[in-house]
């Protein structure tokens, strides 16, 4: 017990050093879905040099119109940054933003190109910085004078450079760049006039930046992964943002929408101590402790258990199996049930690891066996999360946990058997009919009730899609992957690192950082629209996306006209509106005026429950900080096009808060 006491203790301290020195940096997540002519008046965005806001997006350059060559201005810089500060180290950092680079109608060049800076201070770009500075330093600042940061999208060929269509990472100079990388090989084309997404990402651990590109509408291309330390590169505190160049040749730089987040981490030496020091804790200790233990068991064991018990029952196995607890597996048993995790038996993979089938053999059992990749410490959380979580969870609409295993670096986890895999492969590419996809949905609604508000400490599972809805031999739906889950205690949501998919998060989500039982919901509401319609949707920042399209035909009272066509006619007309109104109504950009899942399971089960009351047509909202002292500015489209903001303070009661958010918005929760 005293050498327990010792390991506790030690354990503790180690943590509150972690938790201090974590705690002494604040992280820092903004969107801005788009821009407006407002965007540089206000408290978000420094604006200088030739930056100029329009209705959708930010002029850096000035853009073409229908100017001529002589009369279109040149050699110009713009820059555009953040207000406030925002931590680069130590840091997990993660942008993503889209650009539109446009030369002049029938030219052969242009430049030179724009760059995403991480800034030592908000100043304007040097007053030299046009061409192929592209507003990062000009003569006066190279060779280190600034500690900063810029991501190049270069767009002319000069002599220094190896083609004019290339990324790379500047620091002291921009004629001698720290990595450069050609994007003639991926397909895309800076000066191509389409818009373009570009993600960049920073491991504060790993010290790896990592630059991906695509045309809008495509899956991101990992193009560049550099080692780069931050903390001898820019200032703790930094300033991200735009800037671009023109030389003689004009060509416009515009940025369409911007999101980003910074998450302070420990710093890498603290990590370091605090590991070695555990591991030095539990080589010396635990050992110790577990031998004292298993003598006291064999004792009491010896001294309580009757001598003649060849032919009793083993209760407490016997037990278990009733209860359908959770067992931990040996790496062997596993192996074998799975043919050493043989290509053959091979589900899927996914981000920390690959699903196998396996078939355990006394009794016979089928199983999925996800092995976590070992070198990836988010795997390691998710693993954890899965059992804490999932592994406690009795519903009929949840995959079910039979075990786990860990031996060495080894992380296994093990599901019961899903012969028809995940609803994502059936939406759009497989026929289902209705009253198969209304079981589905009705079976998530459940799940998902259970979560919130019947499994005693609610739980948010921060990742509702088709992927993660996994379908019996039956077509029975069960939520599964639990990796991302949070259990909420006290507090009424859970810290997320824009964990999720782009597509079914939440608005609210990306501003705050905060993922709720409402948030699930949002991604709820999604995954009802592709079932029904039969097409999967696009991210929050793509025109034309799903969402809008339901709302408009709700709009202009021709509902049906978007299910999906697989069906042939073959459905419950009314059914289906419900469905699609309950769908609409849990993707409302307010959280407060989304329903629970207890009244959307009341509406699916029972035909004669009164809907919730939606608007003609889909509002919008933008949440964009602008100060650190607990206010939020939330900004707004109504339904008649007019915009106006309220400041929600975080301080206020939760009845204000509601009361303000549903002013226009009634309807039954």
């Amino acid at each position: 017990m005293f050498l327990l006491l010792i390991l506790v203790s030690l354990s503790l301290g180690s943590q509150q050093a972690y938790s201090t020195s974590s705690s002494s940096l604040e992280s820092t997540t903004f969107l801005f879905p788009s821009f407006d002519a407002g965007s540089c008046t206000g408290k978000q965005l420094i604006c200088t040099g030739s930056v100029s806001p329009r209705d959708g997006y930010l002029n850096i350059t000035p853009e073409r119109g229908n100017s001529s060559l002589a009369s279109m201005p040149t050699n110009q810089v713009g820059r555009v940054l953040y207000s406030q500060p925002v931590v680069a180290w130590p840091a997990m950092i993660s942008t993503e933003f889209t650009v539109r680079i446009t030369p002049l109608p029938n030219s052969n060049a242009s430049g030179d190109g724009m760059a995403f800076l991480f800034a030592q201070d908000n100043s304007s770009s040097p007053p030299n910085s046009y061409g192929s500075y592209m507003g990062i330093l000009d003569r006066s600042t190279q060779g280190g004078v600034v500690r900063q940061l810029a991501v190049e999208l270069d767009t002319y060929m000069n002599e220094f450079d190896r083609d004019g269509n290339h990324v790379g990472i500047d620091t002291t100079s921009t004629t001698d760049s720290v990595y450069v990388q050609s994007l003639n090989t991926t397909g895309v084309n800076l000066t191509s006039g389409r818009d373009i997404r570009v993600g960049i990402k920073y491991d504060g651990y790993k010290h790896i930046l990592q630059i991906s590109v695509a045309y809008s509408g495509n899956s991101l291309i990992s193009v560049l992964k550099h080692s780069i330390k931050m903390s001898e590169t820019v200032p703790r505190l930094v300033y991200v943002g735009f800037s671009a160049g023109t030389g003689p040749l004009p060509e416009s730089h515009q940025v369409l929408n911007w999101a980003f987040s910074s998450f302070p981490i420990s710093p890498e030496n603290e990590r370091l101590k605090r590991d070695n020091r555990i591991k030095t804790i539990l080589i010396l200790v635990v050992p110790t402790v577990m031998t004292v233990l298993f003598m006291a068991i064999c004792i009491y064991l010896v001294k309580r258990v009757p001598r003649k018990r060849n032919n009793d029952t083993d209760i407490e196995s016997q037990s278990r199996e009733a209860a359908n607890v959770p067992k931990m597996f040996t790496y062997k048993e596993l192996a074998k049930a799975t043919r050493n995790f043989s290509k053959e038996n091979l589900l899927g993979t996914g981000g920390f690891g690959s699903v196998y089938k396996g078939v355990l053999s006394d009794p016979p059992v089928e199983i999925a066996v996800k092995k976590i990749s070992a070198t990836s410490k988010q795997g390691e959380r998710q693993y954890l999360a899965e059992i804490c979580t999932i592994g406690r969870m009795r519903h009929k609409n949840i995959v079910q946990l039979h075990g786990w295993c860990h031996e060495g670096e080894q992380l296994l986890l093990v599901y019961q058997y899903m012969a028809n895999g995940s609803l994502d492969r059936f939406i759009g590419k497989q026929p289902l009919d209705w009253e198969t996809r209304y079981d589905i949905l009705t079976g998530v609604a459940s799940a998902l009730l259970y979560l919130h508000e019947e499994c005693g400490i609610p739980v948010v599972h921060r990742d509702v899609k088709p992927n993660n809805i996994m379908l019996d031999s039956n077509h029975n739906a069960y939520l599964g992957d639990f990796g991302l889950a949070r259990l909420i205690q006290s507090d009424s949501s859970a810290t997320t690192m824009f964990a999720g998919t782009p597509g079914y998060l939440a608005p609210e989500v990306a501003y705050s950082g905060k993922a709720t039982p409402e948030s699930d919901v949002y991604s709820f509401g999604m995954v009802v629209l592709e079932v029904v319609c039969g097409r999967r949707s696009k991210g929050m920042m793509e025109e034309n996306s799903l969402v809008d399209y339901v709302w408009s035909l709700y709009g202009e009272g021709s509902l049906l006209e978007c299910v999906d066509v697989q069906m042939e006619g073959q459905f419950d007309e009314e059914q289906v509106k419900r469905a699609l109104i309950v769908g609409l109504a849990c993707l409302h950009p307010y959280a407060a005026c989304r329903p629970r899942m207890r009244k959307v399971v009341q509406i699916f089960l029972n035909p004669d429950e009164p809907l919730m009351e939606l608007p003609q047509s889909r509002p919008s909202v933008a949440y964009v900080p602008v100060s650190f002292s607990g206010l939020t500015t939330v900004g707004f489209s109504s339904p008649s096009g007019t915009k106006s903001a309220s400041t929600l303070s975080r301080l206020s009661s939760p009845l204000k808060i509601e009361t303000e958010r549903e002013q226009g918005m009634p309807g039954p929760r």
